[in-house]
């Protein structure tokens, strides 16, 4: 049985609609990077990232960013309900090898809009305590 849809008129603005911890390891970049497209070596190789001022090897900034708003698709009930998404990317996700790098997302009503029959989620992604994400919004329908 899956949860209610939330319903616009039950929200508030800075209620917590949703809270996830996400992990990224070596691994998952080598999927994503197939899956998009994005082989640039600074998301596998060491030695490359470093030479060109990053901390090693960091994760795919459009990972991070879909895998964010997935706190806001299953929110919602309805991938299909986010009608709009942006974000500014502020800082990397360094990732270990070996280990994982552990990213926080924490999903808050930011604006209602009762005419539209919307919400304005904001996101907070952090990693290691700082902002990876800025400005992170995603307007949801809610019928």
């Amino acid at each position: 049985m899956s949860a209610p849809r939330p319903v616009l008129a039950g929200l508030e603005v800075g209620q917590v609609v949703g809270k996830r911890t996400l992990t990224v390891d070596r691994a998952r970049l080598v999927r994503y990077a197939a899956a998009s497209g994005d082989f640039n070596p600074i998301h596998w190789n060491d030695r490359f990232a470093t030479e060109v001022g990053l901390p090693g090897v960091i994760a795919h900034g459009m990972w991070t960013m879909g895998a964010a708003v997935g706190v806001v698709a299953d929110w919602a009930g309805d991938p299909a309900a986010v009608v709009d998404y942006q974000v500014r990317f502020t800082r990397p996700v360094p990732v270990p090898d070996p280990g994982a790098a552990t990213v926080e997302v924490t999903a808050t009503v930011g604006a209602l809009d009762p005419e539209a029959g919307a919400a304005r989620v904001d996101l907070t992604v952090t990693c290691e305590g700082a902002r990876v994400l800025g400005k992170a919004q995603a307007l949801v329908r809610l019928g």
